[in-house]
């Protein structure tokens, strides 16, 4: 069993606060995702927890125990680098077994848990190998055969896929993924890669700033995001956000984009963002919120507006369209082949329901 559990943890590095105050509590098995834009503190947040990295306030800890003070040898924790960080003159082998040394476990007992860890990560044929007669993917499986061997209690993970080509990326977050879950030990991972962040995670935690803007599973960070940042930053392809402004009262309450395109919104959306004291908004709409309208499939003309088409990018099973909603380009999904670059005038459907509204000045959702 293994428990984290984070309360109020800060990392100053002179004048500067690179994590602020961030409270986190990870249930046993649970796999947790760090994720957010380079300098936003996940990766020191994770040092910590190692204990490679001081912290300057707060509480770390495991199964209730404090580890502000424990070594990190003595944390029971095992880290994946991304530079694999593998002893260049030893076999795999050796190099799986190396911590095991350091136990003074026996040479049978070390040979049967690396043949063990080595039947897991199909590294079985490579054990004599040296690290530079290996592929990029066969030495991230030994970095994490090298995690594995030693049965922590937690893994950490410090962007273990980055120095990976794309196709290769996804093939061994498959294989973390699988293996985390038929071990089911207690992990923290840390990525900038959203796409990771929402195949891989139980629950993210979305950092900007070195604070924790929110935490949810992936479902609920991408579709109830709490403010602009979390719901531009998470999605592919991203939300875009279009200013608008609210006018009308009554039975139709439209938000103006700008050059005479308008929206009309439910009522009660409408009076949240009123009351949440916005004349105007940012609108988030996600490609699947826009898309072609097909004759009768409009409700009203309320969600609907005409745009040429920018811009058409095919993607195999789908295609995303840039098209303009007054001052704006945003993203409309459509079938391969429905519309083409240079369009005039097409038709696009709002799915005004589903839009996010945000807060003009703070960014903040506003239900």
């Amino acid at each position: 069993m293994a428990e984290l559990t984070l309360r109020a943890v800060e990392k100053h590095f002179g004048a500067v606060q690179a994590v602020k105050a961030v409270d986190l509590d990870v249930a046993d098995g649970e796999f947790v995702v760090l994720v957010g834009p380079s300098g936003c503190g996940k990766s020191t947040l994770l040092r910590m927890i190692a204990g490679l990295e001081e912290i300057s306030s707060g509480d770390i800890l495991l199964n209730g125990r404090s580890l502000n003070a424990v070594a990190p040898r003595d944390r029971d924790m095992a880290m994946v680098f991304q530079d694999y960080a593998l002893y260049p003159h030893m076999t795999v082998a050796e190099n799986l077994g190396f911590a095991l040394k350091m136990r003074d476990l026996s040479a049978s007992g070390i040979d049967r848990k690396v043949r063990e860890v080595a039947r897991i990560l199909e590294l079985d044929a490579l054990l004599q190998r040296k690290p530079r007669a290996l592929s990029g993917g066969q030495r991230q499986r030994v970095a994490l055969g090298r995690a594995l061997i030693r049965d922590p209690k937690v893994f950490l993970f410090d962007e273990p896929l980055s120095n990976l080509d794309a196709k290769l990326r996804v093939g061994m977050r498959m294989e973390i993924r699988k293996l985390q879950a038929s071990l089911r030990t207690t992990s923290i991972y840390v990525t900038h890669d959203q796409i990771e962040a929402m195949t891989m995670a139980d629950r993210i935690v979305v950092l900007k700033g070195g604070e924790v803007q929110q935490i949810g599973t992936p479902t609920e960070i991408y579709q109830r995001p709490v403010n602009s940042f979390v719901a531009t930053f998470i999605g592919s392809p991203p939300m875009t956000l279009a200013s608008a402004a609210l006018s009308g009262d009554g039975d139709r309450i439209t938000l103006d984009f700008g050059r005479g395109q308008s929206l009309a919104i439910p009522q009660e959306r409408a009076h949240a963002l009123k009351k949440a004291g916005g004349a105007s908004a940012q609108v988030g709409l996600r490609a699947e919120h826009v898309e072609l309208e097909s004759g009768a499939q409009s409700r009203s003309e309320g969600d609907v507006f005409v745009s040429d088409v920018v811009l058409v990018e095919e993607h195999g099973a789908d295609a995303i369209a840039v098209v303009r909603l007054g001052d704006h380009e945003v993203l409309a999904r459509v079938r391969p082949g429905a519309v083409r670059a240079g369009d005039k005038a097409r038709r696009f459907r709002v799915d005004t329901g589903a839009m996010h509204l945000f807060h003009a000045g703070t960014g903040q959702s506003v239900v």
